[in-house]
């Protein structure tokens, strides 16, 4: 089976494909060092950098298999109410229904954030690809179902050449301690003592409920004001650094190296050295793992 990958980023989507035994044949993103990262480590695909809303599909190669992951940053609550949405981000996945247009493919995977299902133009999205002859499945799935130390809720929309839409069976792994990814001998630590009062008190609470050792976002409710047991997944893997490991009495960010396996890439997935770039890419990737599922269970039912 042949694939491409559409807004590819960092490459979670083809490396979960390449998981599956799927080889992908054209990778393309509108940001030149990630198309520099996807190369690194697909050094076998064609790559384009390029505006997908302004690509020539026809220069694309024929393939069996559509994987997309549009901009969510116009769908995604984390931006908060009062921000307003970028409407060239949302019109990305227009991009999408363009490529089915062109080649037809057999199979399609579409990923998102959750609230993309609710866009305005969500269900004119659906009806355009339901025009083109696709069945739309939209299936919910949380990666630490999947055995990744991450709780990371994401859109997969399956898109297949039949009659009705593919209810998918997936595995249900164990969830995974995020102890198993932290580690405490790495990185740059500080004293609890020279953070800002409300990073302090954060802190407090958390040793209240965890003991000396444990993860804390930097905001946000819910474990960002208590924080977070490592016998847990971590919370969501975001494009800025959010998490701090605390250590009794000091405490430090996680690293790259931990969010690249929070996300589920091997160790070794060649990713760029400036650090915010690194975890910009991670934020915004597919998890690899999940997506290996997704393809497997399509492959099957369909």
């Amino acid at each position: 089976m042949k694939a491409i990958d559409l807004f590819a980023g960092a490459g979670g989507f083809s490396t979960g494909a390449a998981m599956a035994g799927v080889s992908v044949i054209w990778a393309a993103n509108h940001w030149p060092a990630a198309v520099q990262v996807h190369a690194n480590n697909h050094p076998n695909t064609l790559h384009v950098c390029q505006d997908l809303q302004q690509a020539d599909w026809t220069q694309v190669p024929a393939h069996d298999l559509l994987m997309a992951s549009p901009a969510c940053q116009g769908h995604s609550r984390a931006r908060g109410k009062e921000k307003a949405h970028h409407d060239a981000q949302r019109s990305t996945a227009w991009a999408v229904v363009d490529a089915l247009e062109c080649h037809r493919p057999r199979l399609g995977v579409v990923e998102n954030v959750e609230d993309f299902a609710k866009w305005v133009l969500f269900p004119a999205w659906c009806a355009a690809i339901t025009a083109l002859g696709y069945a739309v499945s939209p299936h919910l799935i949380d990666s630490a179902d999947h055995g990744v130390p991450q709780h990371r809720v994401r859109l997969y929309i399956v898109l297949t050449r039949s009659k009705n839409p593919l209810e998918l069976t997936l595995p249900r792994r164990p969830h995974a301690a995020a102890s198993s990814v932290i580690d405490f001998g790495a990185g740059k630590w500080s004293l609890l003592a020279n953070r800002v009062q409300k990073t302090r008190a954060r802190a407090c609470n958390g040793r209240a409920r965890h003991g000396d050792r444990f993860v804390m976002p930097y905001y946000g409710k819910g474990s960002g004001l208590t924080g977070r047991s490592l016998e847990r997944p971590i919370g969501t893997i975001t494009t800025k650094a959010r998490w701090g490991v605390v250590d009794g009495d000091r405490m430090r960010m996680v690293t790259v190296d931990e969010n690249r396996a929070f996300m589920g890439f091997p160790v070794g997935y060649k990713l760029p050295p400036r650090v915010h770039d690194a975890n910009t890419m991670l934020g915004n990737a597919v998890v690899p793992v999940v997506a290996c599922d997704v393809i497997n269970a399509l492959r099957a039912a369909a």
